[in-house]
């Protein structure tokens, strides 16, 4: 099909997205309309380049050092009749965090939906973890509901779905949700391309992809590989003033010259915007070892601009909402299974999902029960494994 008709807008009420006089808004009332955009939307039964996948809002990166705006505060989890804490003296110097031991009491009889992260938790770089494909096939037949969310923007929903099949996985196309999908979702959400403005890529293929799919303008990215400015007796780098946004996503070929155009766009083109897909202070690009994360990248630019990123991926809101809207569903019937505290499990706990947080990805317990973690989920375990202890037996056999 052509993208008229897969890729139609996703505004199709008469709102708009409003603006203060400086052009930027207090990032909790741009939530607010954008949800009010997209639930309008679905209310029309209208189709959009997005749908079923969630839009992403405006999320500013957290600034508490220095006054800024924050991540909302953690919902607390409500404590339950069967929740009991040893007393002891070295639980009592750790955070209050249950290890999964009944998963069909403690979960299954009480969630629908799980949204599951992917690195650290389906997979580890291309490997897949041992026992995923018989959990996922359970728990299908036990009826429930699953997502799959990677703050990931080196692909696009298009190519994780490729990878996904590549590793035996059969999950259809519209359950999966990339950050590279909520930069180019954002972009709509805001009518960027009625700007006329174009876009400036710090990425990889999966950014350019979804921007291709709502036809906004872009540069950069993989054609940047590799280049170099001119920093001989006045060399200067011209940049493009059409330039409205710049997006910063995980990037292997990160390099000066792009640090420099992404700087020089967004402090000297007015109202040039920040975009973030993510703020992961490390990724998996093999099963050997944790890598610099997509943060490093935005620190980056965060360093020479003095700017704070809007930030597209967890733990934004509006996915959730998009999916208790879809659903129906209470939040409270909604489980975010992570590896991370600080995107997965705070974006859980932010929105009022019940949490999960697995050890098969880069937190370990020693940082999870630590006493200066702050971060704290319902309940951990090793793997999703843990759900039914056949499959965990198996996974470990065959490790």
């Amino acid at each position: 099909p052509n993208r008229s008709e897969s890729h139609g807008s996703l505004f199709l009420s008469t709102r708009t997205y409003r603006q203060t006089q400086q052009g930027r808004e207090q990032p909790t009332m741009r939530l607010r309309l954008a949800l009010t955009a997209l639930t309008t939307a679905l209310s029309a039964g209208g189709s959009s380049a997005f749908a079923p996948a969630a839009s992403a809002g405006r999320r500013l990166a957290a600034a508490s050092t220095s006054g800024g705006i924050g991540m909302p505060a953690a919902v607390a989890a409500p404590a339950t009749a069967r929740r009991s804490y040893a007393a002891t003296a070295t639980s009592l110097q750790m955070a209050n965090v249950l290890r999964l031991s009944n998963p069909m009491e403690e979960m299954l009889n009480d969630v629908d939906v799980f949204i599951f992260d992917c690195d650290g938790v389906i997979w580890r770089g291309d490997s897949l973890i041992s026992g995923i494909p018989e959990t996922l096939d359970k728990l299908k037949a036990l009826g429930k509901k699953m997502y799959f969310v990677t703050n990931n923007s080196t692909k696009s929903r298009a190519g994780y779905k490729k990878k996904f099949d590549s590793l035996g996985l059969d999950i259809p196309a519209e359950a999966i949700f990339s950050s590279s999908f909520a930069a180019a979702a954002y972009l709509e959400l805001t009518k960027f391309k009625e700007s006329g403005k174009k876009v400036y890529v710090i990425g990889e293929v999966g950014i350019g992809e979804e921007l291709d799919l709502i036809d906004v303008p872009w540069f950069g990215g993989p054609d940047d590989k590799g280049k170099e400015p001119d920093m001989g007796p006045g060399g200067k780098l011209e940049v493009d003033e059409d330039v409205g946004a710049v997006i910063v996503g995980f990037d292997r070929n990160i390099n000066y010259y792009k640090i420099q155009y992404a700087q020089l766009c967004i402090n000297e083109n007015e109202g040039c915007e920040f975009i973030a897909t993510n703020c992961d202070a490390v990724t998996h690009l093999t099963d050997a070892q944790e890598w610099a994360g997509n943060g490093s990248m935005v620190g980056a630019i965060k360093g020479c601009t003095g700017q704070e990123p809007t930030v597209v991926g967890k733990p934004s809101p509006l996915m959730v909402d998009y999916l208790e809207e879809k659903l129906s569903l209470d939040k409270s019937r909604i489980c975010m299974v992570g590896d991370r505290l600080d995107t997965d499990v705070l974006f859980g706990t932010d929105n009022g999902l019940r949490t999960l947080l697995v050890l098969s990805g880069v937190t370990t317990e020693e940082k999870l029960l630590s006493p200066e973690n702050t971060i704290t989920p319902d309940y951990y375990a090793d793997s999703i494994n843990d759900f039914f202890m056949d499959a965990k037996v198996g996974a470990e056999k065959a490790a």
